[in-house]
């Protein structure tokens, strides 16, 4: 399993095929999506679908978005995935609590939960729910509806919450968090920028919607040339020294910087 994924692409769970071919497009994890991208009306041949596809091990790593706690489908979502062989992960839409965590981690018996705030209340409380359970794995974004549930209309409006979520994830000792989809799949350059943006804020890849937007975003996240020689720099200084120290350029490094700079060379090792 790839330690630092940057790429999570998401697709149907009502079109197999659809599916099929995403398992071969070179996604770090493919996310089967029964929640928003399944009509109300396919929502029970999706999750058949999806069960019976994972009801074996993949060669790909897949996790599976079931439906909101708050809806109708989630408990059967969630009895339908627990103890499947092809789930890697469970991503759980809408949480508001801590309580929804730790419900979802009973009735799975999965360990491996993420979930997704994507309203003003999973905001405030992405703390808590970042600490809810030891199967909680990560904590990531979902803009679309965060920003209709704030009102936000310029892009700018939701870099608070996009910081309180990378904080909240580093203080639970979690991963950095993936950046939410960019929508239009058309727009590469839009895409590349808005990457940019999201990688100074702190996220760590990104969802999304279409395999052609997939090289874009592993190029945005991969580190620079520049980058992978000041990463090597610290971890060699680190492993001469233990605590914090100086480089010989007059740089503060710290354990914390030790850490990103190993968690940069480890990305490196994808660079073809």
């Amino acid at each position: 399993m790839i330690p630092f994924p940057l790429t999570w692409l998401y697709v149907p769970g009502d079109r197999p095929h659809v599916v099929a071919k995403a398992l071969a497009c070179g996604a770090d994890v493919v996310v089967i999506d029964l929640e928003d991208a399944v009509a109300p009306d396919r929502k029970e041949y999706a999750r058949a679908a999806t069960a019976d596809l994972l009801s074996e091990p993949q060669p790909a790593r897949v996790d599976v978005r079931v439906n909101g706690a708050e809806g109708p489908w989630a408990a059967a979502d969630l009895r339908a995935v627990a103890g499947l062989p092809g789930v890697s992960g469970v991503r759980l839409p809408k949480v508001t609590s801590a309580a929804e965590v730790i419900r979802a981690a009973r009735e799975t018996g999965h360990d491996r939960l993420y979930a997704l705030l994507e309203t003003a209340l999973g905001i405030e409380h992405a703390h808590a729910i970042a600490t809810a359970h030891p199967a909680l794995r990560g904590i990531s974004l979902g803009e679309a509806d965060l920003r209709a549930d704030l009102g936000v209309q310029a892009d700018a409006g939701l870099d608070w919450c996009r910081s309180r979520v990378v904080v909240a994830a580093r203080a639970a000792g979690l991963a950095p968090p993936p950046q939410s989809v960019h929508p239009d799949i058309r727009d590469l350059e839009g895409l590349a920028a808005s990457c940019a943006h999201g990688r100074a804020l702190g996220f760590l890849g990104r969802a999304a919607i279409h395999p052609r937007q997939l090289p874009t975003i592993e190029r945005a996240y991969l580190p620079t040339e520049a980058e992978l020689e000041q990463a090597e720099t610290i971890v060699k200084a680190a492993t001469a020294e233990r605590g914090a120290q100086a480089l010989p350029d007059g740089r503060f490094i710290d354990a914390a910087a030790v850490a990103a700079a190993r968690r940069t060379l480890s990305l490196a090792a994808r660079k073809p």
